[in-house]
């Protein structure tokens, strides 16, 4: 079952917020801002508008962190973790602040939140699909995600109801292809990383057969990965791995798209990831506009 939205927020540490947000401000503005000059400090009202109907807002710790580095306040309309509306355009939060500060946070703050946002929509939509089709299983996001940028993808996976996977690793023990080969075998490969991670970590090998997913089960791995399988081999696959290693667990992965990720859905498949989630998925189109003198000004180049 997905963690409460809220729960999933407070789970982010208020320091690691504050070094994020510091780290994309100083990469937007690493020494002057001459245009701001034209805006001064005068205190200044923008809203914060979401272009994509349908969306799922994710984000919102990281874009209202950013806006706090530079002495602004963000009251949201929407919550994190909810649906935004099916208009055009949706009023989502309003941000406060000096007009230069506002608009130095304005473009970090927004990547962020689309980014975000995007990643949660589509992980909403595949776990709606595992929903209707009655799938018990876990849909769950990959290490593909954009350098710099994993805790924020991550974290969208869990707003949007799927499991984030291993988040690095330094986390669970995935012994790809060419762990094996380098290793030699599966086993000495087993054998060789249950010395370092112990009884605290699982152990997951990629394997391309049911012969290497036996091999891995009897070496000692907790999680069999079936790599690159066609929907109907997965099954068979799968049920004789579960046959012989019940509390084995099996992720399928390779190949998997939100197209055809309902042919993948079987009793004896635990986990189905997907590098789509992160890799090519679209972003949520937000804007800000700055209100003045009964005018919109919209800064987001």
């Amino acid at each position: 079952m997905a963690p409460a939205k809220q729960t999933v927020a407070d789970s982010i540490p208020p320091h690691t917020l504050t070094r994020l947000a510091r780290e994309w401000l100083t990469e937007d503005t690493p020494n002057f801002d001459a245009a701001g000059v034209c805006v001064g400090s005068q205190e200044v009202e923008a809203r914060l508008l979401c272009k994509t109907p349908h969306s799922v807002l994710a984000g919102s710790p990281f874009f209202t962190a950013v806006f706090a580095e530079v002495g602004c306040s963000v009251d949201w309309i929407f919550q994190e973790g909810n649906k935004i509306g099916a208009d055009d355009v949706t009023l989502t939060a309003v941000v406060r602040g000096p007009a230069r500060c506002l608009l130095l946070g304005e473009r970090p703050a927004l990547n962020c939140l689309a980014r975000a946002s995007g990643i949660a929509t589509r992980c909403s939509q595949l776990q709606a699909m595992a929903t209707v089709e009655g799938w018990q299983g876990e849909v769950a996001g990959t290490r593909k995600t954009t350098p710099g940028f994993r805790l924020v993808e991550k974290y969208a996976m869990l707003i949007g109801g799927v499991s984030m996977h291993r988040q690095d690793l330094s986390g669970m023990v995935m012994l790809k292809d060419n762990h094996v080969w380098a290793s030699g075998s599966i086993k000495e490969a087993v054998k060789s990383a249950r010395s370092v991670c112990g009884f605290s970590s699982k152990i997951e090998v990629e394997c391309r057969s049911v012969e290497e997913g036996r091999e891995a089960a009897q070496a000692g791995a907790d999680i069999v990965m079936l790599d690159n399988f066609q929907p109907q081999e997965l099954r068979v696959a799968a049920c004789a791995l579960k046959e012989e290693f019940p509390t084995l667990l099996i992720e399928a992965s390779g190949g998997v798209t939100p197209e055809n990720l309902s042919m993948f859905f079987s009793t004896h498949v635990d986990i189905i990831s997907l590098g789509c989630i992160t890799q090519g998925c679209p972003v949520v189109d937000f804007s800000l506009k700055v209100q003045t003198s009964g005018c919109l000004l919209k800064h987001q180049r």
